[in-house]
């Protein structure tokens, strides 16, 4: 529902950690995300070729380990830096600013969100 005060996304209650929620804005979408307590919204629409981005897996950051002697002790996940990933060609953004993570200069239309009552809105 598209008001002049912003597009009802839903209540609060709907969402639990990590969850989205993919609303309609006119010709577009765009993707709300709760986030370790935090709300985010981003045009689903990949800069790269034009995907569903916000369609795509929430994940952790995956990072290499490095043991001091410089070798490779294999992988883990950061869970301090989610990543939205485009399902179309597997590009990485970063949920709190929407950047690209392999090319910072690459980003997301990010959108304000605003909480009142018990009630989400995207200010679009």
């Amino acid at each position: 529902m598209a008001r002049k005060d912003g597009i009802l996304v839903g209540k609060t209650s709907e969402f639990t950690e990590g969850s989205k929620k993919i609303v309609p804005n006119g010709k577009s979408e765009i993707g709300v995300y709760l986030v370790k307590g935090n709300w985010y919204a981003y045009q689903n629409l990949c800069p790269h070729q034009g995907g569903p981005a916000c369609e795509g897996l929430l994940m952790a950051k995956v990072e290499e380990v490095i043991a001091p002697d410089r070798t490779y002790q294999g992988m883990r996940f950061n869970h301090d830096e989610m990543h939205i990933v485009c399902p179309w060609h597997g590009w990485e953004f970063d949920i709190a600013n929407g950047e690209a993570v392999a090319d910072r200069k690459w980003k997301l239309r990010r959108y304000d969100v605003e909480v009142r009552g018990e009630e989400v809105y995207v200010l679009a």
